[in-house]
């Protein structure tokens, strides 16, 4: 074998451009090291075919491509595959921070808020898995990670073929199973995890819970633990796995039902405006698009606001961050880049514009009210309150996606003022997403390259027109370098994935 391989100067094993540091793993067919991408200066994981098992070489890139085909911002990436010069091998991300299995091993305990955010991100991870068919390797703990900023990221476990029926009941239950351990059961919520957990290995229930009902249960309890409630509630509240007697949720509903009556005629009687009825997501369904500017995207099917978020919304997610901050964890919904300086989630004049929006008096000459969509908020901020929200933004493919699903001549839609988004506007498409031309313009999640010069640097992008700049109306993109760009026409909408 030796005689295949190629020697950088010092000695060390090279595969192209990256140079081996340290054989991590080794088995019958394959060795695993960590290797120095020597013109990027980056550490990776190199996974090396052993040439004696070059029968299995065709197995082994079909692996491979299957694995580079998983675009999913919580999977590990897959950076080349090379099969020159003797050798077959492919690179992948090293992950951040420690595994789960690693941090279960000295012993770390996790609150329960925190527990479930983790479980949900793994849930997330695996309902991608399902609905694009991958077929993957059992799930462990040592297959999660977890960086010093509470990132959380899973190995890549794709692998070639189809997705067998026991895929997911297979990693449902040894993660039910294998997590518990870490749960610090003293903290409040851990009984609600404890009680997930079983659920999840089909204790008590007619089977074991389903990606998707993971995520929903780990939604709820997220959301109990992080916004007090006006309803004390008891430890399960809110979950209901599927029973083999339908009375359970009879009695559940009708609770339910009780409560919302009392709270309502206990309720104070709000202004209309303030309490009308919002749209809310709208499905785009996966496929080719056909941008205003003549490009053709693809996306999977997603769902997004069918609005810009509030000021009201907004004001909710800086009570969170208020209550969050007692406890030092206000930082909770950071992205991992944003500068160290950047304190809080303010948006510009705050005091003022929330004020003025909440007594429906003028903020900037101009009349507010909290139904209208926040702005004066940067990336980081909309990053967050996503990430808040259990979403993301929309990328820019996504958010044109959306436009030409619903509008056959986006030019043709009228550009709107800042309006509430309860309003009648004129601004919306016809599967009724607003805003989309006017009101205010709108972060999108990832970096692009300008159309004009596709090699160049990848900027941010803002995309739809607003009331002070209309420019094309749905079909206006800007595209800047500075994330901490503030200003007063510029807001931001949400989406989830479709599953």
């Amino acid at each position: 074998m030796e005689m295949l391989d190629q020697n950088s100067e010092n000695g060390d094993k090279v595969f192209g451009d990256y140079v081996a540091k340290k054989c991590l793993a080794e088995d019958k067919s394959t060795r695993s090291w960590l290797a120095e991408q020597a013109s990027v200066g980056r550490m990776v994981l190199i996974e090396e075919l052993k040439p004696e098992a070059g029968q299995e070489k065709d197995s082994f890139l079909a692996d491979v491509r299957a694995k580079a085909a998983v675009e999913h911002p919580l999977v590990g990436s897959i950076y080349e595959a090379s099969t020159e010069n003797g050798q077959c091998f492919f690179a992948h991300e090293l992950l951040p921070g420690e595994s789960l299995l690693e941090r279960r091993a000295v012993g770390e305990k996790v609150r329960a808020q925190r527990f479930v955010h983790i479980l949900r991100r793994i849930a997330e991870a695996n309902i991608y898995h399902e609905s694009h068919d991958n077929a993957s390797s059992p799930l462990d703990l040592d297959a999660v990670y977890v960086d010093g900023h509470g990132v959380i990221r899973v190995k890549n476990l794709v692998i070639s073929g189809n997705r067998l029926p026991d895929h997911s009941l297979r990693d449902v239950l040894k993660l039910g199973a294998d997590f518990e351990a870490m749960l610090d059961r003293d903290q409040p919520g851990a009984t609600r995890c404890l009680t997930l957990l079983a659920w999840m290995r089909g204790e008590e229930v007619a089977k074991p819970l389903r990606w998707e009902q993971i995520r929903d249960y780990c939604e709820q309890i997220e959301q109990q633990l992080a916004e007090p409630s006006e309803v004390v509630a008891p430890p399960t509240a809110a979950m209901r796995p599927e029973k083999k007697s339908g009375f359970v949720w009879i009695v559940a509903i009708l609770l339910v039902v009780l409560i919302a009556s009392v709270l309502v005629l206990t309720k104070k009687e709000k202004p209309a405006k303030a309490n009308a009825p919002k749209p809310g997501l709208v499905s785009v369904e996966g496929g080719r698009y056909t941008t205003p500017g003549g490009a053709s995207i693809k996306v999977g099917g997603f769902r997004i606001s069918a609005y810009e978020v509030t000021i009201g919304e907004y004001a909710e997610f800086l009570g969170t961050l208020e209550v969050l901050s007692d406890e030092g964890e206000d930082r909770t919904f950071d992205h991992p880049d944003q500068p160290q300086e950047k304190v809080g989630h303010d948006p510009d004049d705050w005091v003022a514009l929330y004020s003025a929006a909440k007594a429906a008096e003028e903020w900037n000459e101009r009349e507010v009210e909290v139904n209208m969509p926040i702005v004066g908020v940067d990336w980081w901020d909309a990053f967050a309150y996503a990430k808040w929200k259990r979403s993301t933004l929309p990328t820019q493919e996504r958010w044109l996606a959306a436009l030409v699903s619903g509008a056959e001549v986006p030019s043709a839609i009228p550009v709107s003022e800042w309006i509430p988004v309860t309003s009648k506007s004129e601004d919306r498409t016809t599967n009724g997403i607003l805003g989309m031309a006017g009101s205010v313009s709108e972060w999108t999640l990832e970096a692009r390259p300008l159309p004009s010069n596709p090699l160049g640097d990848s900027l941010w992008v803002i995309v739809g027109g607003s009331y002070l700049k209309p420019g094309k109306g749905a079909a206006t993109r800007e595209w800047v370098e500075d994330r901490s760009l503030r200003r007063p026409d510029l807001g931001f909408r949400i989406c989830k994935d479709t599953h």
